[in-house]
């Protein structure tokens, strides 16, 4: 694909996820023509994938639905006139007419399916968070590196006008130096109960569902959505929405990268489910005074340096699941 095609891709993923208008550009990717479409293959057709097959076929041809439960990738398919509904995500990566994928799978799979769309030559929309743990985020920004592709994770936070408009007011100094940002997911999600393995719902490719995961027996209670709460496949609430909250707060307060200590203390204090997650955390991440902030130039970004007198800014993230 063209640098010009490479664009495009990410400003047509900016519009289908969240319609937004700030966006910071890859340095070297040249402006596209507005009337051109990509050929994209949809890897996960539940939840945030059922809404981005929709989005993505407003600006792109969805050629490929992907997803191990029948029913699901079979209702994507209808929606959007797709020509292939496949369980195998290799059959959309294997397609050299397939320009960028879209994943949105359950946690345990974002990683391991983006890093072998960037190994096949795909740009890549990956759902939050990119990975379910560090290392994995590590391979994927290697993969990207190493394959010329571009690669959007789509917290969307960053994309909404509001929060880039407020951390650029925060660049420009309306309440003086920032030290400390805090931000709050508040929530009641209900409970997930208490359930025994079965077998796994008729038209379930259940092996391919667990994929790169330690394998476990079908639970009803680890399966669609509620796989967030379980250890083997999901990041809890922190990973799942404090990814964003966690995101913007960094943002606003000026740090990147991994902070030099972090505490976190919490526990199930409200459900008595199967749930592994705690339902209640409060998190600090401190980062030296030290740091280099990030600066909103021309919808561009541009790292610049600033010294915060030595001190210590710290992050509160208390979050509730």
């Amino acid at each position: 694909m063209s640098d010009p095609s490479r664009r495009s891709f990410l400003k047509h993923t900016a519009a289908a996820s969240v319609g937004a208008a700030a966006w910071a550009w890859n340095g070297g990717i040249n402006a596209a023509g507005a009337n051109e479409r990509l050929t994209v293959g949809v890897i996960g057709c539940g939840g945030r994938g059922a809404g981005l097959v929709d989005a993505f076929a407003a600006i792109a041809d969805v050629a490929y639905v992907c997803d191990p439960d029948e029913s699901r990738r079979g209702r994507a398919r209808e929606k959007v006139g797709a020509k292939h509904a496949v369980t195998d995500l290799r059959s959309v990566l294997d397609d050299q007419s397939v320009d960028a994928v879209v994943v949105a799978t359950p946690d345990h799979w974002h990683a391991p399916a983006a890093i072998l769309a960037c190994e096949a030559g795909k740009h890549v929309y990956v759902e939050k968070p990119q990975s379910h743990n560090l290392r994995e985020s590590r391979l994927l920004l290697d993969a990207a590196r190493r394959n010329q592709v571009v690669v959007q994770h789509g917290t969307q936070s960053r994309s909404n006008p509001l929060i880039a408009g407020a951390v650029q007011m925060l660049r420009e100094g309306v309440i003086g130096d920032v030290l400390v940002a805090k931000a709050w997911n508040i929530q009641h999600r209900g409970s997930i109960g208490h359930e025994q393995p079965s077998e796994p719902p008729a038209g379930v490719d259940y092996d391919a569902w667990v994929g790169p995961a330690e394998f476990v027996p079908f639970q009803k209670n680890r399966f669609h959505y509620h796989w967030h709460w379980w250890y083997n496949f999901g990041t809890g609430d922190i990973g799942n929405d404090g990814t964003h909250e966690i995101d913007y707060a960094r943002w606003g307060l000026g740090v990147e990268g991994l902070p030099a200590t972090a505490t976190g203390r919490g526990g199930k204090y409200f459900f008595a489910d199967d749930q592994e997650f705690p339902d209640t955390a409060t998190c600090t991440f401190e980062w030296p005074g030290d740091g280099r902030v990030v600066e909103l130039v021309e919808s561009a970004l541009v790292e610049v340096p600033t010294v915060i007198g030595g001190l210590r800014p710290v992050i509160l993230l208390p979050a509730s699941a």
